[in-house]
């Protein structure tokens, strides 16, 4: 599958399936060698991102916000083409979303409070000075900025 196809194909689906995709693209893009924690983590930045309004008001808004996640930063013609890893992620995707879903106090956090990551070993953000919440792989999370839920 090319990357161009999965975000066309994300514009026709309807909620929450439209969702579901664009996050499982994004971990499988950013995360897909990397733990199932680390997954979920990567799930948890763009669920957290989302619920502040500040990217978008939907998940494929908060993945395709100018320069935030890898589906805005990958050529369209990217292939996702290894079956067993888009599995996954479409998998973790899923859980997290399920576990979003719960109360607050329900929740299972990996990274609290994170609301970036970065994989050093490609990026060097001018924000990789803020608190540093966990290192799962070789990603590092963030509290870049306290990201509270809008209201209403």
């Amino acid at each position: 599958m090319k990357l161009a196809w999965i975000l066309w194909l994300s514009h026709v689906l309807p909620q929450p399936a439209a969702d579901s995709l664009c996050l499982s693209t994004t971990i499988y893009l950013e995360a897909r060698d990397q733990s199932a924690l680390g997954q979920q983590a990567v799930a948890e930045v763009a669920l957290r991102r989302r619920d502040s309004g500040l990217w978008g008001n939907n998940l494929c808004q908060v993945v395709t916000a100018r320069k935030q996640f890898a589906p805005t930063l990958l050529s369209p013609q990217t292939r996702l083409s290894n079956i067993q890893a888009w599995t996954e992620a479409v998998s973790v995707a899923l859980d997290s979303q399920r576990n979003w879903a719960l109360p607050r106090d329900q929740r299972k956090l990996v990274v609290p409070g994170a609301s970036h990551f970065a994989a050093h070993a490609i990026a060097n953000p001018a924000w990789g000075s803020a608190l540093q919440v966990a290192t799962i792989g070789d990603h590092t999370f963030y509290k870049v900025q306290s990201l509270k839920p809008r209201r209403g």
